[in-house]
């Protein structure tokens, strides 16, 4: 059932005189059991309710309503469906004691899916909730396949389960649902002719597998080698080639790319990223697919147009990882030369997870901080990647941004997605407001979890 958190004002549910803690049990006779059936179920015009109010009374309302007059009832969160799996990659195991509390939930929850295009492994979804995915037609969803072989996902997921996904995801094209897939590429474990069949499997399913992403398994030094290795550069050029020989033949059967390589696979392999034309409209960016080169092109065009507000006597550092390091090393002459600033390119080395883990979204607050005290100075900016902050405005180590500031005073600290926005939300607090008013974290994405990239400008 679902409980109601809010009541919009003006609407069906205020005149009801709805209270909020209701619990709507059903909806015409039907069972709402989360958020996606209240929003599905809702879609009438005609609508019996079945609540209980905060005081345990059964009511029913009775609703006609016009085509799309909003109801104004807004629910409280769902609960998260956890993982079923023990995936011998999965990330969580390579936690430090002491991470931020909501990164040890071992989210796999279809509805996240749905709506924010997480990956799930569908494994904790018996018959009636695969049914359920086809009858309300939740499409597109975003699948962690890793191997289509049944014995090969059963031996990385650990669940007897998971050597169904080509079934379910053959029933969800029959149904006319879109999915996206992903393989967590893991050496000697799902790699060689393990991917090619992998490939295979899924291009044959048809057009309602709509991409696939195969990025490089992420370990910390808390779970590498337990009993996953990290991705050699031979094995990340391999895969790359494996990736762009299906590519090529998706282009040439289907007007489409469909399969990419995540951006860390490059950076493991030593090669260029490619250009912005290779990622298509760059749906996949979430999943470390194309992110970097568009953080690239969007500072390139950006430094080029110039415009950008000027910062003379002042350093401007660029906190960021091993990832991102050398790529604004190579522009900060020309961020310098476009805004009168001494620029820096400070290279964070992540001691929290690992110097193995190079992406800036999992740079701790500890680390962040420790690497900018050094050499600083009174009149330095220094940009810091918001997406190591939650909502809260704590690190990944539970380190307010407050206590960072206070560590780096008078400097200014800057936490941004975008670099060239962040540069002129910087000079806006240099221009009188307080460096806690001015630069106050941006809105932020949702914490994800995945083999791909972080990176300091989408931060």
């Amino acid at each position: 059932m679902v409980r109601i958190a809010e009541i919009e004002d003006g609407t069906i549910a205020d005149e009801l005189q709805l209270e909020i803690g209701t619990r709507i049990v059903r909806i015409n006779g039907a069972p709402v059991r989360d958020n996606i059936d209240l929003t599905f179920l809702l879609s009438d015009t005609d609508l019996e309710l079945e609540t209980v109010n905060p005081a345990g009374e059964t009511i029913i309302y009775e609703v006609a309503r016009d085509p799309g007059e909003p109801m104004g009832i807004v629910p409280a969160p769902d609960t998260i469906r956890e993982c079923a799996n023990e995936c011998v990659f999965c990330f969580i195991d390579g936690n430090p004691q002491d991470v931020r509390k909501s990164l040890w939930l071992r989210d796999d929850d279809f509805r996240l899916s749905f709506t924010y295009g997480s990956y799930v492994t569908l494994t904790n979804l018996g018959p009636r909730g695969i049914q359920r995915l086809i009858d309300q037609r939740l499409s597109p969803l975003y699948v962690s396949v890793h191997a289509t072989e049944p014995e090969v996902r059963t031996r990385l997921l650990k669940n007897e389960r998971s050597g169904m996904i080509l079934e379910h995801l053959r029933r969800f094209a029959e149904a006319g649902m879109e999915i996206h897939t992903q393989v967590v590429l893991c050496p000697e474990w799902n790699d060689g002719a393990h991917l090619d069949r992998t490939i295979a499997d899924l291009w044959d399913v048809g057009p309602s597998v709509r991409s696939l992403s195969v990025v490089p398994v992420g370990l910390t030094r808390y779970n590498v080698n337990r009993p996953v290795r990290m991705l050699r550069p031979d094995e990340a050029r391999a895969a790359i080639a494996t990736v762009q020989k299906a590519r090529e033949r998706a282009l040439a059967e289907r007007g489409e790319a469909w399969a990419y390589a995540g951006d860390e696979m490059y950076f493991i392999a030593g090669l260029e990223l490619p250009s912005q034309a290779w990622y298509d409209e760059g749906a996949l960016e979430e999943n470390g697919v194309g992110s970097v080169r568009r953080v690239l092109t969007d500072l390139d065009e950006g430094l080029a147009a110039g415009g950008l507000p000027r910062f003379e006597g002042h350093r401007i550092r660029i906190a960021t990882g091993a990832s991102m390091a050398p790529l604004f090393a190579e522009r900060a002459g020309a961020l310098a030369a476009a805004t009168g600033a001494e620029v820096e390119v400070v290279h964070v080395v992540n001691d929290f997870y690992g110097a193995m883990v190079s992406t800036a979204g999992l740079l701790a607050g500890a680390d962040l901080r420790d690497a900018l005290v050094a050499d600083l100075r009174p009149g330095d900016v220094c940009l810091i990647p918001a997406e190591a902050l939650n909502a809260d405005d704590l690190f990944i180590d539970s380190l307010p941004l407050a206590e960072m500031r206070g560590a780096l005073e008078p400097a200014l600290v800057v936490p941004g997605h975008e670099l060239l926005d962040t540069v002129h939300r910087a000079a806006e607090a240099l221009q009188g407001r307080t460096p806690g008013a001015a630069a106050g974290a941006p809105t932020r994405r949702p914490e994800a979890r995945s083999g791909g990239v972080w990176s300091v400008a989408d931060a």
